[in-house]
């Protein structure tokens, strides 16, 4: 049983075709809304969104390096900004001023790190060169379960990146505005608003946008460490006195002020503590890998080169930050602000009007890159999640592209989901950085170990070292994970350590439940679409009473051609069947015969799966149940009616041979579907055509038979079909004129042509089937062809 929605047009209309006609000679793109009345939730987002962009504007252009830094590595390079605070976070609680002496070995280690990650990044590039996320190359190395592990390790990372760059760059702008202290997580959440909306638009990676706050923050970062450097080495720079009682705010500090003896009994706990918590500075290294293909040729040695460069970056101003906050002693505050940045800021450039000056730049370039960091995780989430849509792991909703081309479910969920961590969090970076770190390593660790095994499996040309370098990172990754879940599990890595095997195990589930469809629907398809059919046809038309409704339903069932058709009506109440009988007498429907059936229960649907069987019995009749539905355009008006219709329709979706099709009527629109033809006929005739034909000034409209005719258009639809007893390949070429067919025989395929081609045609006009046609034309294409791309899922 098949259920479908038919949109016709009036009853009064006795020619069927003629308005649909009509409107394809005077604009063929104007059909689906003469059709389809826009809702006001669609007029809305059109006027907040945009216009709906066409599937021809998804483009991508290509990126050099300069500007790849600027737009896949601002995450990463953010990170210096908050990543030495955390780690004295942890070390003034626990060894008191030692803290600034230990800040500086901890920064070492995690560059270590760091520089082995950027090493085994550059392997998976040159080996994954259309796309090395960990999804992928988990995926291919190690399978499907691993591969959702990465997969959910990868999607929560990038819900956090959101809350904790948009958490961090509202702490620097209060940081710089102390009165907007009590306003950073409302400030955060209007962050994440406006990232979402921004991306829904489909404001697309522009080189200028991204460059500009990235080089700004680089910049700032090199004005900083310079005189820094300058001070520390030829004057001097001053030191923050780190007394609660002087400093009111600061995290608590170890009672013992004054002894640097106390470093000596630093416990190997207190010190992988902090390195746990400075782990967040390594974050980001992948995005580059999954960007590959956005960079010019040579993508992949563009893409390394612009990976090294980015490490190099990460590495000076992660160094040269936790050595300038050693050395001034800058506290970290319970708040979060000021941040341990503005303070190196402050110390720095002292109480000069130019040296305020260089602050707030500093501060807004910092604010400025942490929140497009997070817009980071806006690109590379919805793709993500789309990839493992296409695998059935995910609801299929997240491969859908919306109404300006971007994934518009995955972008509207991140958002959620990140409002929701920071709502959860307070909005707090410490709070959120345990969560952080969890996801960033599992997704390391099984990249590099599935490129290690890479390595092994295919042995390309200096595989060894490559598996040295892969092996290396994969274990060094695998060591910080066991660190940061060890160290910081009861302050909340827990959540992140059971939300990824339940996520995990959800979403095999799904795959589960996808997969049984898809077989289902798949069974014996191919020997029920050559099984001949039933030798009769007939429809049987469900009416309540004699209105605009049954009538339409009445007149699509007469144009099914059906060898019979019939109307049914149930006898729920006798004075009312008794009426509909004079009126079908009185209004000319007595060539449909009106069955009125005995209905003694008032179980509808009951009532009619008896008839239907009743006509299915002889085992020789495809049977079409039409039901005419009243569609209301209030809601409070749907509460008033009942919804009988849909009942039916479950009641007889079991039933074999059987299919049941409605005819919606739509109530209170305020004109008729005749009069909304018109004018939307009106409106195409005065429209500027948006694709220019070559035909003519009239364009498509004017073809003729017998004319020699050269043409352009965009190809809306292909049939793969016999023609005369072969293959051919048939497209329908529009513009904003008309259509017309262009037919290549004996070709199932022509390399270049798909939907959305641009095609340039010539050669006679012949009448097929009542349409202008063009057999075996010769053809250019009209503008850059290209390639089809199977997807990686």
């Amino acid at each position: 049983m098949s259920v479908a929605t038919i949109e016709g047009l009036s009853p009064e209309t006795t020619d069927l075709t003629s308005p649909v006609e009509r409107v394809g000679r005077t604009g063929g793109e104007s059909l689906g809304s003469v059709l389809v009345p826009e809702r006001s939730g669609y007029r809305f987002k059109n006027k907040v969104l945009g216009a709906p962009l066409h599937n021809e504007q998804l483009q991508h252009e290509r990126l050099g390096k300069p500007t790849a830094l600027a737009v896949f590595a601002s995450d990463n390079l953010s990170s210096c900004a908050y990543a030495t605070e955390e780690i004295l976070r942890v070390l003034l609680p626990a060894i008191g001023l030692a803290a600034f002496r230990l800040v500086t070995p901890i920064t070492f280690a995690l560059l270590v790190v760091l520089g082995f990650l950027i090493l085994s990044y550059r392997q998976t590039i040159k080996a994954y060169p259309s796309a090395g996320g960990a999804y992928i190359v988990t995926r291919d190395n190690f399978g499907i379960l691993p591969a959702q592990v990465a997969g959910v390790a990868l999607l929560t990372d990038y819900i956090l990146t959101v809350a904790v760059s948009v958490a961090a760059g509202s702490d620097a702008l209060a940081s710089a505005f102390p009165a907007l202290e009590p306003y950073k997580l409302p400030i955060a959440l209007f962050f994440v608003a406006l990232l979402a909306y921004g991306n829904l638009r489909g404001v697309k990676e522009s080189g200028k946008l991204f460059a500009a706050p990235t080089y700004f923050f680089v910049l700032n970062m090199g004005v900083l460490l310079s005189i820094g450097a300058y001070r520390w080495i030829f004057t001097s720079l001053p030191r923050y006195n780190v007394n609660p009682t002087v400093m009111k705010g600061i995290v608590p500090v170890h009672s013992d002020l004054k002894s640097f003896a106390v470093l000596a009994g630093a416990s190997v706990w207190i010190a992988l503590k902090a390195f746990g918590s400075g782990g967040a500075a390594v974050t980001g290294v992948e995005a580059i890998s999954n960007g590959v293909p956005a960079f010019k040729e040579p993508a992949w040695k563009n893409a390394r080169d612009t990976l090294v460069i980015m490490g190099t970056l990460l590495g000076v101003m992660f160094l040269g930050l936790s050595l300038l906050a050693a050395k001034v002693h800058a506290p970290p505050f319970k708040t979060g602000s000021p941040t341990v940045i503005s303070q190196v800021g402050e110390a720095v450039y002292g109480n000069s009007a130019f040296g305020h000056v260089l602050y707030l730049c500093l501060q807004a370039g910092t604010m400025l890159i942490l929140v497009l960091a997070a817009n980071t995780s806006f690109a590379d989430f919805p793709r993500l999640a789309s990839f493992h849509a296409g695998d059935n792991f995910m609801p299929r909703q997240f491969m859908v592209r919306g109404h300006r081309l971007v994934f518009s479910n995955g972008i509207i969920f991140l958002a959620g989901a990140g409002m929701v961590t920071l709502l959860g969090t307070g909005g707090k970076v410490s709070r959120l950085i345990p969560l952080y770190a969890i996801g960033v390593f599992t997704s390391f660790t099984l990249s590099q170990a599935g490129m290690a095994k890479h390595h092994i499996t295919h042995k390309e040309p200096q595989w060894k070292t490559g598996l040295f370098i892969n092996a290396t990172g994969a274990v060094l990754s695998a060591l910080v994970l066991a660190i940061v879940a060890a160290v910081k599990f009861t302050e909340g890595a827990w959540v992140i350590m059971l939300l990824i095997p339940i996520m995990v195990f959800g979403l095999m589930r799904l795959n589960r439940a996808y997969e049984h469809e898809d077989a289902e629907l798949k069974e014996e398809a191919a020997k029920l679409a050559v099984v001949p059919s039933v030798r009769e046809h007939h429809v049987l038309v469900l009416v309540d009473g004699l209105d605009v409704a049954a009538a339409r339903a009445i007149q699509f069932g007469r144009a099914l051609r059906p060898v019979d058709l019939r109307a049914v009506h149930f006898d729920l109440d006798p004075w009312k069947s008794h009426l509909l009988s004079e009126e079908w007498r009185k209004l000319g429907f007595d060539r449909v015969p009106l069955d009125i059936v005995e209905c003694t229960d008032r179980r509808l649907a009951r009532g009619v799966v008896d008839v239907v069987i009743d006509a299915l019995s002889d085992g020789r009749t495809e049977l079409s149940v039409v039901i005419p539905r009243r569609e209301y355009s209030a809601f409070w008006h749907r509460l008033l009616h009942d919804r009988s219709s849909r009942a039916i329709e479950t009641a007889l979706h079991d039933l074999p041979h059987c299919s049941v099709t409605v005819v919606p009527y739509r109530l209170g629109t305020g004109t008729t579907i005749d009069e909304r033809v018109a004018r939307e006929i009106g409106a195409a005739m005065t429209a500027t055509p948006r694709d220019a034909v070559s035909t003519s000034a009239a364009g498509l409209s004017t073809l003729a038979p017998r004319q020699h005719v050269s043409v352009v258009g965009r190809v809306r639809s292909m049939r793969i079909q016999p023609f005369g007893g072969n293959p051919s390949l048939e497209c329908v070429l529009a513009d904003a004129t008309g259509l017309v067919t262009l037919v290549f025989t004996g070709r199932r395929e022509i390399a270049g042509i798909r939907v959305g081609t641009r095609l340039a045609a010539q050669g006679t006009i012949a009448v097929r089937h009542a349409k202008p046609t063009l057999i075996n034309p010769s053809y250019s294409f009209d503008g850059p062809v290209e390639e089809l791309v199977a997807p990686h899922h």
